[in-house]
């Protein structure tokens, strides 16, 4: 931390941050972007120019608006946009005006802030966190301090925003959308204009969430071009934000989208807003992507993929769906097993009337009309077979079919006047589980405890269908989404914590509940219910722009796939399985003993290749083909690189673009060799030279530097077909 006057400075991986920090006001920032240098951020003369230089007057003179706006933007600053914190106490607004501010510093990395407001009594504390691979993560906590003069009554916090300033060259605003199972569609558009916010009112983030906003000038490309993106570690409402205001730089931020008086504190208590993450890229989306994938790969308990590999699963739901009994899926396991799985997970079906998706949910206890001797016998079959055992779980949903909506229709997270069989809507027939209601909470939890106990379960895949409308405590009438999300949180650190290495997989109807903030706590997420490999490509490629491929199941299913009835070959859907954590979700019975053997062989080619795929660094090509996807992962010292090559149309032009690879070193030969152990693509007569070489046990050799700057002739891949090409230093 350079601590220069009134300025602080904070360094890390490539990135520079630097605050101004005058007594008497909010802090400032004057600049986030590439570092500048560690020389001249030390310099105290070069900090003031940097402040000179970047102010639009002169003072003492004063403009109608704020000079640059603080950390906290707000009307008192003369900030024109949406306020960083609105709150009020007894129907009138607290408009925060402090008084003292002081700040501390942790080496060059770390910076927190305090402002009170003894009038309105307010404690404010906000941390900057540079964390490492240069993501910025800011943190917000707010304190009623009931001093003298604020009143006895509670305080009402509407919202509380973390936001950084961007270039005023910025003009180009990507955000996302989607649906089930078609999740993080890009929508690119020129930058809006005023304050302008998105919000997602799902309950969870949602198939359509916001996602990430990004600002580029321009398209942003995934190679080049700087890009200042921020994205809300929150699985809960959330309201996206931009001001692009005249006379200020644009501001980017996000928060929780707080529900009416949901967050009220009375004297002494404090609300922690979630976590805002902050990425800045001078090389564009797959340098932003970078620093998420550093930041979630560090996180504490994380697992390690390197000595912990990413066991290739066998999920049981587009095998048998709920048509469950024990013969079928002995048999299941045993084929599993043959084909190299490492994983076999039982999914809906196995508990208490559990015969379709509109009973059952809530009674988690193994239904003995569908499993007359238990789970047990499963559950040891699969373990002797040297595979992990896995179980399906929806915690926080529950059917008013079940035991437990019976004797407990309080426990429903709903409006008293909305309990069940008086014509509240329900989604899936299902409605919300109160977790925050202890009664309910350790309810599933004990539930839970008992069957991972005694069937040994090894991971647990937790879905949550139901979108969260009117989340209301029955006892008190309270709106209670964030308490909700809190109590999910805890659940998962819970079982984590009983059971050392039990891994948990976060799902929502597919990729509906993905981002950093579930993953603070969940060990992979389920990017979506398509196991399409032409949509999954896409899916798979902006899913990772935050969630580190490791930690993104992607299976291959049957053909035609059930999401959309798409016949693909295999070797497609195998080649793009490999981009994330790979699997089957398919009935593999069905399989002759030539189809398992490419199957097996396909695992054993992600075994072999899954340490280099799940700790890389991820490149994407910028190709002109609006046809073609091309994606690879080079390692940390550009020895060893994988590159999956797919088309998803005809291509546009007879002579196909060159691949061209980053990444390596120049002064070294690579070895490129085709892999089709699953078999292979298919595309027009004509095959490159340099392909046919590669085809063959040799390989076909060229340097780092041509592989760089002339690239490789891609084949006329016809449409849904894969390449799959291996790169290693000679």
């Amino acid at each position: 931390m350079f601590d220069q006057g009134p300025h602080k400075v904070l360094r890390r991986d490539g990135v520079c941050v630097v605050v101004k920090t005058p007594p008497d006001q909010m802090p400032q920032v004057e600049y986030w972007g590439r570092d500048l240098g560690g020389e001249l951020l030390a310099d105290e003369a070069a900090l003031a120019a940097l402040d000179a230089m970047t102010l639009k007057d002169t003072p003492p003179n004063k403009p109608d608006a704020a000079w640059r706006p603080s950390l906290l933007p707000q009307g008192a600053e003369g900030w024109g946009g949406r306020p960083g914190l609105e709150a009020h106490r007894g129907g009138l607004p607290a408009f925060a005006s402090w008084t003292a501010i002081d700040y501390a510093s942790q080496a060059n990395t770390k910076l927190s802030i305090e402002a009170v407001d003894e009038m309105n009594g307010l404690r404010l504390e906000i941390m900057l966190s540079l964390e490492q691979g240069g993501l910025l993560v800011v943190r917000h906590a707010l304190t009623n301090t009931g001093a003298d003069g604020a009143g006895a009554e509670p305080l009402i916090v509407n919202w509380l925003d973390g936001v950084m300033p961007c270039p005023r060259r910025v003009d180009t605003l990507t955000q996302f959308t989607g649906r089930w199972p078609l999740e993080k569609q890009p929508f690119v558009a020129s930058m809006p204009v005023g304050s302008v916010t998105r919000d997602c009112r799902r309950g969870k983030t949602g198939h359509d969430s916001p996602w990430l906003f990004i600002a580029s000038v321009g398209e942003p490309r995934w190679e080049t071009g700087e890009i200042w993106a921020c994205h809300l570690a929150w699985s809960g409402n959330q309201t996206y934000r931009v001001d692009n205001l005249p006379q200020h730089e644009p501001l980017i931020g996000a928060g929780e989208l707080v529900g009416p008086a949901e967050i009220r504190l009375s004297t002494g208590e404090r609300y922690e807003s979630p976590e805002v993450c902050f990425s800045y890229s001078d090389c564009g989306l797959d340098g932003m992507a970078a620093r998420f994938h550093t930041w979630l790969r560090a996180m504490p308990k994380r697992v390690d993929p390197v000595s912990n590999p990413r066991p290739f699963t066998l999920n049981t739901w587009e095998a048998v769906y709920f048509k469950q009994d024990e013969a079928t899926l002995m048999r299941l396991a045993d084929r599993a097993a043959q084909a190299g799985v490492e994983r076999f997970v039982l999914d809906d079906g196995w508990f208490h009337k559990r015969r379709d998706d509109t009973r059952g949910l809530g009674d988690w206890w193994v239904d003995p009309e569908v499993w007359p001797n238990g789970l047990n016998a499963l559950a040891d079959h699969v373990h002797a077979l040297g595979m992990q055992f896995g179980l399906w779980f929806e915690p926080e949903m529950v059917n008013l079919d079940s035991d437990l909506a019976r004797v407990h229709p309080d426990w429903i997270l709903a409006r008293p006047s909305a309990v069940p069989n008086r014509g509240d809507l329900s989604y899936r027939s299902q409605y919300v589980l109160d977790l925050a209601n202890p009664d309910a909470y350790a309810h599933i939890h004990d539930q839970m405890v008992a069957c991972v106990r005694d069937l040994g379960v090894d991971y647990i895949k937790w879905d949550h269908n139901r979108e969260v409308t009117e989340p209301v405590h029955q006892r008190d009438g309270r709106y209670g989404l964030h308490n909700q999300t809190l109590a999910c949180y805890r659940l998962f650190d819970e079982l984590k914590a009983e059971f050392p290495g039990l891994e948990i997989e976060s799902c929502s109807s597919g990729g509906a509940r993905t981002d950093a903030g579930i993953l603070r706590h969940a060990d992979r997420i389920w990017a979506s219910d398509s196991n399409d490999p032409r949509d999954r490509v896409d899916i798979q490629r902006f899913t990772e722009l935050i969630v580190p491929p490791e930690m993104i199941g992607a299976h291959v299913g049957p053909s035609p796939a059930h999401s959309t009835g798409r016949a693909t070959e295999v070797s497609y859907r195998a080649a793009v399985s490999l981009t994330g954590c790979a699997g089957f979700e398919w009935n593999i019975l069905e399989c002759d003993d030539d189809e398992v053997a490419r199957l097996a062989a396909f695992v054993a080619l992600y075994k072999e290749l899954r340490g280099l795929l799940h700790t890389g660094r991820i490149l994407h090509a910028d190709l002109a083909d609006p046809s073609l996807r091309a994606r690879g992962v080079v390692d940390a010292e550009g020895e060893h690189a994988v590159w999956v090559v797919a088309s998803v149309d005809n291509i546009a032009d007879w002579l196909a673009e060159r691949l061209y690879v980053p990444g390596l070193d120049p002064r070294r030969d690579y070895r490129i060799r085709l892999r089709e152990e699953v078999g292979a693509a298919k595309w027009g007569w004509i095959t490159p030279q340099w392909l046919t070489m590669a085809r063959q046990s040799e390989g076909f050799v060229a340097s780092g530097r041509l592989l760089a700057e002339v690239g490789l002739q891609l084949p006329n891949l016809w449409p849904m077909q894969a390449i799959i090409l291996e790169f290693d230093a000679q």
